[in-house]
């Protein structure tokens, strides 16, 4: 199964030359580092900046270039910084072409929680919200379980919504699926893990076509 760099490099493969993408926080702020060669695309972070690079090297870091999850980041030449009001009109606007997420759970008809356990305390909703109600393409880069060992790709989400059918793909620990109006499609396996393996953490309805692929991950 993949750790949460090869959840970003497998994720790194759906990017398009002359896309603008928002990389949420979590998992997703690690597709900056991936890019293919061949690839051009400009990273936004809903805290004001677009032309985000790739995390700074240890010593490299300045403390006011951060992401929206308070990481240090780089700016690639070119980059510009404004303010939330200029950010969120570009999400609002439909001027992102990708949207990463995390997510605590994905259901089978694409509705995704992720700001939210109830009786915990949470820095809020932040920017999520707008992304989910904007973006055409949305990618929730996730563990496929929780640490209890609990499926997160369900039948219906249990913790309060962000947003409604708005997820298109789902890019796991242990695979790749296609939400679909008739579930949770299979489109490819992590490295060493069956088919076998992946319904048995799957709670939602799990579509399996044919002879599914394993990931390849460059």
């Amino acid at each position: 199964m993949l750790d949460k760099k090869g959840i970003a490099k497998r994720i790194a493969q759906e990017l398009r030359n002359g896309w603008y993408v928002n990389l949420g926080i979590g998992i997703p702020t690690l597709v900056a580092n991936y890019v293919p060669e061949n690839i051009n695309v400009v990273f936004q972070s809903e805290n004001g900046i677009l032309g985000m690079g790739p995390f700074p090297y240890d010593g490299e870091e300045d403390a006011d270039m951060i992401n929206a999850g308070k990481q240090t980041i780089t700016a690639l030449p070119g980059a510009v910084i404004f303010d939330s009001a200029t950010s969120f009109a570009m999400i609002r606007g439909k001027h992102i072409q990708l949207t990463v997420l995390g997510a605590m759970e994905v259901s089978q008809n694409g509705d995704i929680a992720n700001w939210k356990i109830p009786g915990k305390m949470v820095k809020g909703m932040g920017g999520a919200m707008d992304l989910v109600a904007s973006a055409d393409n949305i990618i929730v880069a996730m563990m496929h379980t929780n640490k209890r060992g609990i499926s997160k790709l369900l039948k219906a989400c249990t913790l309060p919504i962000t947003g409604v059918k708005c997820v298109k793909k789902v890019v796991t620990n242990l695979a790749v699926l296609d939400i679909t109006p008739d579930g949770f499609k299979l489109v490819e396996r992590a490295p060493g893990v069956t088919v076998a393996e992946i319904q048995e953490a799957t709670e939602g309805k799990l579509i399996v076509e044919g002879e599914i692929p394993e990931m390849v991950l460059e």
